[in-house]
């Protein structure tokens, strides 16, 4: 550590804690010299020629001399590969126990000596050194897997040594990979983590080839993309201090999930490791017709865990589909938790949190929810609250709620270590808190000062934590949301969280950090979600999260987390929602006008108008940052945000509707433009508008003084909800995009479910193209329970000139129809 690391310490978390922080990172450095295994000599391994294949429901075994890998079939089509004996189970990504496997998949030998498993929707080639290729039924490759590389302890099971490179080996040497010399195994003298709870555990790399035309989406939450560039992504879960823009990587929520979208198919493949790791990727080059394209590549390296993958094929939206099948389909957000809210770390008491909620009652600006950051706890110690400034809080709460507006908690995870405090003597007398390699508690430094942490990958640990979930219901919260845990814990120098030696459940199997790290917040945000459900049963949960792993989206969503001010942090929260949304967790969204500074007037407003249209639509600022408010930016801007705030009221049963689809089906409500047509590549690389279901295309203003700006239009007719004027896509269109609004655009033929001037539903039906027919759903909002909503589809199309919507199983369509749009040829009357 150098004086820069002290000082900027210091300055993030105040002298007290800065000195604290540096003291925290010296023991976490001495216990992990103690408790990590040194990395010693290693050798390389690849599988090494194939010996034989078992059959196996759903695939089967493929045999190699220094490995083996099975290959299994799911019967809703996804693709499970795992090497060295891994199996689908443990996982905390799965929902559940394994799918099924597809019994009439056939295991038989391939042309070159390999083996091939073929099922309908998929064929897994295993050439007779390991390579393994996902195509089509009809033989198109949608991904080459080159045979993986072990490095492992000298004398481990590769002492056997590596064969050389060349045919469909591992690559050769390149970038920052370990180096591997000869063609019986060298050793390699690398640094780094090693393996299980005590010991030292096999890295390995996967080197990856798809189409020359591909481009990467996902890997969890990423500030740059959301089409992901050249470059090496971390997976490692971390805060990156103070703030973030686009280019900083990694951030809070990182996963191996990645999604592929090529001219020959769409694919989705998950690596199901939980350590640390890299992926690195290269777009391909095409040759212009020569025949000498470029493959696209993807190097996954891990620094110990299984070598175990899935692959999803199909389309975008059957892909995603099996992916919440896989992983668990998306919580459903209370229907308020769809509205506005407002947040702030620095609410001085509760006389400003009424005066801040009486400023939008006075201006008719509804408020779905107000959130109290850690400044409304005592002392910052969770699940409590500072009496002197909140005297009453249950009573506020319902103060609030009788308005309308309820109130959300922040909820971290580290408990100060204070004998005498309630939280931290209930769970030492349970043992609920990591420990390090001897046994002592791990002692860290955040907000409350020096604080212990529950290992959430206990069960015993996750039941005791959501107990204590009834302190905040009643305080009168009606939701939280869950932040430091990653986890964080301030460091002076070397990475902000806990040793990568301290020990942890692991559902039972035992480990250490290393393995955990990654899916403590997951695991935090089951406790929560299960700990509300026990209590309140009659509700659904309300809870979003700033980190997690695959699967987060079975307990709630996430947020952008402290994106930095500036007009580069508005375009990393599209990035970010995008990007967490192919990754499976629909619900998310940015902190409105950045978390770290003061925005100009038009910034903020451009960011708002982002905002209203994605999943969570809230304002945020830190202490030391510029209010948040509508009003505090002048009467230009609050009328245009009062508009904004009465068009995502308007919207609102259409963002029922998109939540529930998104449980029924996996579907993100914020989409990017190529979703119903990912074989278009100029959609592909389209990064600055967004599909807000499938009826509406959303196209934020990114830039400073931008009052006209360019769009990319996918095929068909869209209009202009502004002016009614009609578009034909595929193509470009340049349009107004004022100070009081950004453009969107309606697909002709959809039917949108809006709030009508009486509370009630209507329907907002854009004229279809003649020939054509369009459509659209409602899903009826339920209340907060459990109830099954209801759902009603429409369709539409042109009759003699006339709009028709017809409701499926009905006469009549139920509810008001208003038709909007009309193409220069077509004169429509609304039926």
């Amino acid at each position: 550590m150098d004086a820069r690391d002290l000082v900027r310490s210091v300055k993030v978390v105040g002298t007290a804690r800065g000195l604290r922080s540096l003291r925290s990172a010296w023991r976490r450095r001495r216990s992990d010299a103690v408790g990590l295994p040194r990395r010693g000599p290693e050798r390389a391994r690849v599988p090494g020629p194939v010996r034989g294949a078992d059959p196996q429901p759903g695939g089967g075994v493929v045999r190699f001399a220094r490995s083996s890998l099975r290959v299994r079939v799911s019967a809703g089509g996804a693709v499970f590969c795992g090497w060295d004996g891994a199996e689908p189970e443990p996982s905390y990504a799965l929902e559940g126990p394994c799918p099924d496997a597809d019994e009439r998949v056939r295991l038989e030998p391939d042309t070159d000596g390999g083996w091939r498993v073929v099922s309908e929707r998929v064929t897994v080639a295993v050439s007779r050194t390991g390579a393994v290729e996902v195509r089509t039924p009809g033989g198109v490759v949608l991904r080459r897997d080159l045979p993986p590389r072990w490095w492992e302890p000298a004398g481990g099971p590769g002492a056997e040594g590596a064969p050389g490179n060349g045919g469909d080996g591992a690559p050769g040497n390149g970038g920052d990979g370990p180096r591997v010399n000869g063609a019986d195994g060298a050793q390699v003298n690398g640094a780094g983590p090693g393996g299980g709870a005590g010991g030292q555990a096999a890295r390995w790399e996967q080197r990856s080839q798809v189409a020359a035309d591909a481009r990467f989406f996902g890997l969890g939450g990423r500030a740059s993309g959301p089409r992901l560039r050249d470059g090496t992504y971390r997976l490692w879960n971390t805060d990156p201090g103070g703030s973030f823009e686009p280019g900083d990587d990694p951030l809070y929520l990182t996963m191996p999930v990645q999604l592929v979208v090529a001219d020959a198919g769409t694919h989705l493949v998950f690596h199901d490791n939980s350590w640390d790791g890299t992926v690195t990727l290269r777009e391909g080059e095409e040759g212009a017709g020569s025949g000498h394209d470029r493959p696209g590549a993807c190097r996954t390296r891990m620094e110990g865990g299984p070598l175990r993958y899935w692959v999803i094929v199909g389309p975008p939206a059957r892909v995603l589909q099996g992916w919440a099948a896989l992983t668990g389909a998306p919580a459903v957000p209370p229907s308020w938790a769809l509205g506005y809210h407002h947040a702030r770390w620095g609410f001085g008491d509760q006389e400003e949190v009424r005066r801040v909620v009486a400023g939008y009652r006075e201006r008719d600006l509804p408020l779905s929810a107000l959130h109290l950051d850690i400044d409304h706890l005592a002392g910052h110690r969770v699940f409590t609250v500072d009496t002197a400034r909140f005297p009453d809080l249950p009573g506020l709460a319902a103060e609030l709620r009788r308005g309308g507006t309820r109130l959300v908690s922040i909820v971290d995870p580290a408990v100060k270590a204070e004998p005498g405090g309630a939280v931290y003597d209930s769970g030492s007398a349970q043992d609920v808190f990591v420990r390090d390699s001897r046994g002592r508690e791990v002692r860290g430094v955040v907000w409350p000062g020096e604080a212990v942490f529950p290992d959430f990958t206990d069960p015993r640990v996750r039941k005791w934590w959501g107990g204590l979930y009834a302190e905040r219901l009643e305080q009168g919260f009606a939701g939280v949301w869950h932040d430091m845990n990653e986890p964080v814990s301030f460091a002076a120098f070397g990475e902000p969280t806990l040793p990568r030696s301290a020990r942890h459940a692991l559902e039972g199997r035992g480990g250490d950090h290393r393995e955990a790290h990654n899916v403590y917040g997951l695991a935090m945000a089951r406790a929560g979600y299960e700990g509300l459900l026990e209590l309140r049963p009659e509700e659904r949960p309300f809870l979003f999260s700033r980190s997690g792993w695959a699967g987060l989206q079975r307990y709630g969503g996430s947020w952008s987390g402290d994106v930095a001010t500036g007009w580069a942090g508005l375009r990393a929260s599209l990035s970010l929602v995008l990007g967490l949304g192919l990754s499976g967790v629909p619900y998310s969204g940015p902190d409105v006008g950045g978390f770290t500074g003061s925005p100009s007037p038009e910034l903020y407003l451009r960011w708002f108008q982002l905002a209203s249209y994605l999943p969570l639509f809230r304002t945020h600022s830190a202490i030391w940052a510029g209010r948040r408010e509508p009003w505090e930016f002048g009467e230009q801007v609050l009328t245009h945000a009062a508009a904004a705030l009465r068009e995502r009221r308007r919207l609102l049963p259409y963002f029922v509707t998109l939540a529930h689809e998104a449980r029924r089906t996996g579907a993100p409500y914020a989409r990017p433009v190529w979703w119903r047509w990912p074989k278009d590549r100029a959609l592909r690389d389209c990064e600055d508008a967004f599909l807000l279901g499938d009826a509406l295309l959303v196209a934020p203003v990114l830039e400073e003084g931008a009052v006209r700006r360019s769009v990319r239009l996918p095929r068909g007719r869209w209009y202009d909800t502004a002016t009614g004027r009609a578009y034909e896509g595929p193509g470009r269109v340049v349009l107004d995009a004022p100070l009081s609004r950004v453009p969107v655009l309606a697909r002709a033929g959809a039917v949108v479910p809006v709030a009508g001037a009486d509370g009630g539903v209507e329907l907002e039906v854009w004229t279809p193209v003649r020939g054509r027919e369009g459509g659209g759903t409602l899903v009826l909002d339920p209340g907060d329970g459990w109830d099954a909503p209801e759902t009603v589809r429409f369709a539409t199309r042109l009759r003699g000139g006339e709009v028709v919507v017809e409701r499926e199983g009905a006469a009549e369509p139920g509810y008001p129809v208003r038709v909007h749009g009309r193409a220069p040829e077509e004169r429509p009357r609304q039926r």
